[in-house]
């Protein structure tokens, strides 16, 4: 029987999102990719320092580990990591090395040296692409890949939580379609308000991101008491706008921990509370502020794109 990834929560992640390749990604960007080839094999024995995306792959294995604990065979294992990596066959040695040193179990990578990996998202299935490179992004999201820009300086994930999966929504342009802001933009608040209030019953049109929201509430609902997942909509909405949006989720049968209608104030510090091993957001202001709190990623989708 052939192998598939059928059923798994697929995440699809760059060496650059998962490690800390800054330093070499320097000598990269350079242009000299025989340089940075050399300067990775010359560390292949040194693993790389976790990078922003590091604390959500560690922790979405874990249900992996604790299937195991629980006696399911190796192919029922729920959640399938895979590295999609600009990176050379060469370098590629060094991620595999650098995730066996953390205990992260993946098996599968592949290293494009320079080129866009993300045509490869296709046949994965992926759930998830995770990216420094906001073209390959863009490219992922147009084939309807739920995708996002890390940001590499964005501060990392607490250890507060180790038995908990967070993870942080935008609203508008993430989980639900950019309908509402179009509004927003060409008409202002009044407008904005008013619309949402004479659809308040109307589910809005799907976002990006819907279809991994809808993956971890299954991963959650198939899971082990040994782990879980808490979910945050962290929105500039505020009443009376909020409805809409959680009379939505409703129509999905999606359930969130955590709703918090900000009307516009700053999102870090709240974000910076609510602890996620990451967040993600359309508007490059909030992630600007939210990196300074925690992993923050851009989901470089909808009219303010």
């Amino acid at each position: 029987m052939a192998v598939t990834l059928d059923g798994k929560l697929v995440v699809a992640i760059s060496s650059r999102a998962l490690f800390d390749f800054e330093e070499e990604n320097q000598v990269f960007e350079q242009g000299d990719d025989r340089a940075y080839m050399a300067l990775q094999l010359q560390r292949l024995d040194i693993p790389a320092k976790p990078g922003v995306a590091f604390s959500l792959v560690e922790k979405l294995l874990a249900f992996n580990s604790h299937a195991k604990d629980a006696g399911s065979p190796n192919d029922q294992h729920p959640v399938e990591v895979v590295i999609l990596s600009r990176n050379d066959p060469v370098s590629g040695m060094r991620v595999f090395r650098s995730a066996q040193h953390y205990g992260l179990a993946i098996e599968r990578g592949s290293f494009t040296r320079g080129q866009s990996p993300w045509r490869y998202l296709k046949p994965l299935h992926a759930n998830l692409f995770l990216s420094a490179h906001l073209s390959d992004v863009r490219s992922a999201l147009e084939a309807g890949v739920p995708a996002a820009q890390v940001y590499p300086q964005s501060v990392h994930a607490s250890d507060a939580h180790p038995d908990e999966v967070r993870i942080a929504f935008d609203g508008d342009a993430v989980l639900f379609s950019d309908e509402a802001e179009r509004i927003y933009q060409a008409q202002g608040l009044q407008a904005f308000q008013k619309h949402e209030i004479d659809n308040a019953s109307l589910p809005l049109p799907d976002g990006p991101f819907k279809p991994l929201l809808l993956a971890l509430q299954r991963l959650q609902n198939c899971g082990t008491p040994k782990m879980r997942i808490r979910t945050a909509l962290v929105t500039a909405r505020s009443a009376p706008a909020h409805e809409r949006a959680i009379r939505t989720l409703m129509n999905w049968h999606i359930e969130v921990d955590e709703a918090m209608f900000l009307g516009g104030l700053a999102k870090g510090e709240f974000l910076r509370e609510f602890e996620p091993d990451f967040f993600f957001d359309d508007q490059t202001g909030h992630i600007e502020s939210a990196a300074q709190h925690v992993p923050s990623g851009h989901v470089a989708s909808g009219v303010r794109n």
